[in-house]
């Protein structure tokens, strides 16, 4: 299973924004501080404005290249507005679910949650991070993983589960009830920029 396994902070300061909301990220001394070497200060051409466009999605998602251009592809051959299809596999993703049910601080941790095989999807034990959820699928969690989800959910007081999915507190389960839509994504991209990128 291939992930990146370097600096997270790293990637933050490259694409200029936060791409996962904790401390750590958010932080203006975090995405201005010039590092080792000094800001080396330059102006982005066409290119690279999509470049960085498409990069902060995929570090938002923590997707590499091959598997995003995958998703592209399909996006593509789907009925409707290609970006928005784009965003909407890439939330329907089993460990993005989890992370925005609020059961895991970070994408990382849902993703480690779900490789270590803590999660089940309609009852089955399910340890493939970029498993398609579907409407009407439930997920649930075996012991370990519900105290690591309880752990999170303590963490993040006050967080708001979006309206696509329902979350019951006390027996841990995720229900999907819905396809996300673009306003419910809590992420600032450009989908136009990406398309663009890609032809």
């Amino acid at each position: 299973m291939a992930r990146y396994t370097g600096p997270k902070l790293k990637l933050s300061r490259r694409v200029g924004v936060p791409i996962v909301d904790v401390p750590k990220h958010t932080s203006k001394r975090a995405l201005t501080y010039p590092g080792q070497h000094g800001y080396r200060g330059r102006r982005l051409r066409d290119y690279g404005v999509r470049l960085n466009e498409k990069q902060k999605l995929k570090f938002h998602y923590g997707v590499l290249e091959q598997q995003f251009r995958r998703y592209m592809d399909l996006a593509g051959r789907m009925p409707g507005n290609t970006g928005d299809m784009l965003l909407q596999l890439l939330e329907m993703r089993l460990d993005n679910v989890v992370r925005r049910a609020g059961l895991a601080r970070t994408q990382w941790a849902a993703r480690q949650m779900v490789a270590h095989g803590n999660v089940k999807v309609n009852g089955r034990k399910c340890d493939r991070p970029s498993r398609d959820i579907r409407v009407g699928d439930v997920i649930t969690f075996k012991p370990k993983g519900q105290k690591l989800a309880k752990e999170a959910m303590e963490s993040l007081a006050g967080y708001e589960v979006p309206g696509w999915m329902e979350l019951n507190p006390g027996e841990m389960t995720v229900r999907v009830v819905a396809k996300p839509t673009t306003d419910q994504i809590p992420f600032d991209v450009n989908t136009n920029l990406i398309i663009e990128f890609y032809r």
